[in-house]
């Protein structure tokens, strides 16, 4: 095998997608069936969808097949009031969010600190994934002191955002207060929650959400595709 046999493959099938030969969501051939069409092995044929993969080209969903991405990438701007609708539906996204489990748990280190609260203390536990077009992008982890709000994650089920449910206690405006961002590889129960290739990588979202006056009201942890997300930062005054 010669190097290349995969850049062929690879930049014949990023410039059918470019040229719009292959549409976004087109089903591409399989390894095999590119194998015999280009006359190369299997593994050339391996090695070039994983680097479209990782360029964000294409979109390898174990048990599926390989799909033409839904491009371009979601752009989600992180400012000081940053909502998750607010940021995809004017892109013309279908955003829903499913609920996978919630649990009432003793605080972790990093989740006291974050929220300032006594060591021993409770919290809601809710992990839930996010999709844009019916496609996975996020899968995250959100944590609530549980004496002032013991159903978060029942209510925001109902209610259907996470405004609308800090608004039922009470809370009609909240702010970012921090965000972390760091990439790393995914992990493999990762990779099949979001539904892309193991060696795509994910992007960590750190976060702490509080009440105007500065009082923590959520620290989250989310996972999102790299591969199907912008981030920007809004810089404010002052």
């Amino acid at each position: 095998m010669t190097r290349e046999n995969w850049t062929i493959i690879r930049d014949k099938l990023s410039d059918d997608i470019r040229s719009g030969r292959l549409s976004a969501g087109d089903q591409l051939p399989t390894e095999t069936q590119l194998a015999v069409r280009f006359e190369i092995g299997r593994h050339s044929v391996r090695r070039a969808l994983e680097a479209l993969a990782r360029d964000g080209k294409i979109s390898i969903e174990q048990g599926r097949g390989t799909f033409v991405a839904d491009a371009p990438r979601l752009t989600y701007q992180i400012g000081k009031r940053t909502r998750l609708r607010r940021n995809l539906i004017p892109q013309g996204v279908a955003v829903t969010s499913r609920l996978v489990s919630a649990a009432r748990v003793v605080a972790p280190d990093e989740v006291t600190k974050a929220l300032l609260l006594n060591p021993g203390a409770k919290v809601t536990e809710s992990q839930r994934i996010t999709l844009a077009n019916d496609l996975p992008v996020a899968v995250g982890r959100v944590y609530h002191c549980a004496e002032r709000f013991p159903d978060f994650a029942e209510r925001r089920d109902v209610l259907g955002s996470t405004t609308e449910t800090y608004r039922s206690f009470g809370i009609n405006d909240y702010v970012r207060q921090h965000t972390s961002i760091f990439s790393r590889a995914a992990k493999s129960e990762e990779a099949k929650t979001l539904k892309q290739h193991p060696d795509v990588p994910v992007l960590v979202v750190t976060a702490i959400d509080a009440t105007p006056d500065g009082t923590p009201i959520s620290n989250s942890r989310v996972i999102w595709s790299a591969a199907r997300v912008n981030f920007t930062m809004e810089h404010s005054d002052g």
